[in-house]
């Protein structure tokens, strides 16, 4: 067997887990209307949006409340959101359908084809990965989304003025990404506070209620040097 032919290892396990009949309803009507199908081919993104406005890509939604929340509150900025599970697909469709969003995109598929087919080079002015997946055991570690190769790809991506985003509540986790950015020699991190939540990222349910358990949240915010 040739490396090519072995397969990916994921950051993620396709679980679909149990659509609820709204959630199945809501990709039946609007997946049309606010999805963009993944393709072996770059998007046009001025043109996948109704206004040409800063793109942002946000990687792994889950169930789309923090990614809804922003692109209301950011109106000037087109969001590009990406999801592999259909619960949280159909959730936000349900939610963008209901207040008419017109800055809010859906690809449901793995990220790293979308950004490797899809997204131009030095397209995106922002990344957001909230709480990725740590996979916490040693011998899934191989599975966590954030390495140098992943690095390496978003670089290619960014524009000169972009930035990434990352947040996440495992300490491990969030040591690990800020030893690979500052190994990384095309990174810098923003100077400031890892554990002060920015204004600009919506507190969640499951995250409020991780801090009144102690739990403590990196936000590491990355730019290009």
């Amino acid at each position: 067997m040739t490396d090519l032919d072995k397969r990916p290892v994921r950051s993620y396990i396709l679980r679909q887990g149990r659509l609820t009949k709204f959630q199945e309803s809501g990709i039946k009507k609007f997946a049309p209307k606010y999805t963009i199908p993944f393709q072996k081919m770059q998007l046009n993104l001025d043109l996948a949006f109704p206004k040409k406005n800063k793109i942002i890509l946000e990687i792994g939604f889950g169930m789309g409340d923090t990614t809804f929340k922003m692109a209301q509150e950011m109106p000037y900025s087109n969001f590009l959101a990406i999801e592999v599970h259909s619960p949280g697909v159909g959730s936000l469709l349900n939610k963008i359908n209901l207040s008419q969003l017109k800055n809010l995109k859906i690809i449901q598929h793995d990220a790293i084809e979308v950004m490797n087919e899809m997204i131009p080079n030095k397209s995106l002015d922002g990344i957001h990965i909230f709480f990725p997946d740590p996979w916490p055991k040693k011998k899934h570690h191989k599975r966590r989304l954030l390495k140098k190769s992943f690095l390496k790809l978003m670089e290619s991506k960014l524009n000169q003025s972009g930035y990434i985003h990352i947040a996440t509540d495992w300490e491990a986790y969030a040591l690990e990404i800020i030893t690979l950015v500052e190994e990384n020699k095309s990174y810098k991190i923003s100077k400031r506070n890892l554990n002060d939540k920015p204004h600009s990222r919506p507190l969640t349910k499951y995250e409020n209620r991780g801090l009144r358990l102690g739990h403590q949240v990196w936000d590491i915010i990355i730019t290009l040097r």
